[in-house]
This record gives structure tokens, sequence and C-alpha cells, in this order.
């Protein structure tokens, strides 16, 4: 891990994801923690560019229409109580799953959109199991 992945790194976890966080307590009511699997991407520059714009933000764009009237707040509130995130090299290998409260999206962020998930993606999953 060179030097830029170490910064991106740390901007990753003492600004992005805290401010994310936030974003969704105020989205949906309560904060919902990020696990992270740092060392899935540690030597991965562009996952390391590409992990907030292209999950991060698709979640948050998900949990606004869930979260869209009182019923679909609750439900998250009750339901989503983490969200894991680990890189992956290909396509192939991307996995979007909710089970036990949480969330896990296994994304080939190196690839840009065409190794995560869409928002409605993420959403259907979600209210499948809300």
């Amino acid at each position: 891990m060179g030097l830029n992945e170490r910064r991106k790194i740390a901007e990753l976890q003492t600004t992005t994801f805290p401010e994310r966080v936030k974003e969704i307590e105020e989205i949906c009511g309560t904060a919902i923690p990020y696990d992270v699997d740092w060392d899935s991407m540690k030597d991965d520059a562009a996952a390391l560019n590409f992990i907030d714009n292209v999950t991060c933000h698709r979640l948050n764009m998900a949990l606004r229409v869930i979260c869209s009237d009182a019923m679909g707040k609750d439900a998250v509130r009750d339901g989503l109580k983490s969200v894991k995130l680990k890189n992956v090299k290909t396509k192939e290998e991307k996995k979007l799953a909710f089970s036990g409260g949480t969330l896990e999206m296994h994304c080939a962020w190196a690839l840009g959109l065409d190794g995560a998930y869409s928002d409605g993606e993420i959403r259907q999953v979600l209210e499948q199991s809300l």
C-alpha cells in the first residue's frame, strides 16, 4: 500500500464514511454504521476513489425512496443495523445480500458503475426483507 492509498483510506475513515452515516441518520432517523473490509482494497487506488460515489451515494438514494414515509423509516430503523462493504476484482464476484440486519455489498469498485449495484437494485433487496 502506497502513500496515496493510505491517505485515501484515512480520508474515507475520518471524513467520508462519518458524513455518510450522518446522512443516513437524517434520511431514516438512525445512524447505521459501515463495516468496511479495508484489506480488500488497500492496494486498489481506483476502488478507493470510487467507493463513495458508486456505493455510499447509491445506498443513500435507495434509502431516500424507502424512507419517504413513516412506515419505510420504521422498517429501516428496525431492520437495517449495519452495512458491510468488501472490494472484489471482477463483476462475477459481486454480491448483494441482506440478512440478519446486515446489508452486504461486495463490489468491484475499480470498475466504476459496472462493478457496483444501482440504487434500484439496493432498494429492491432491502424492501424484500424489511
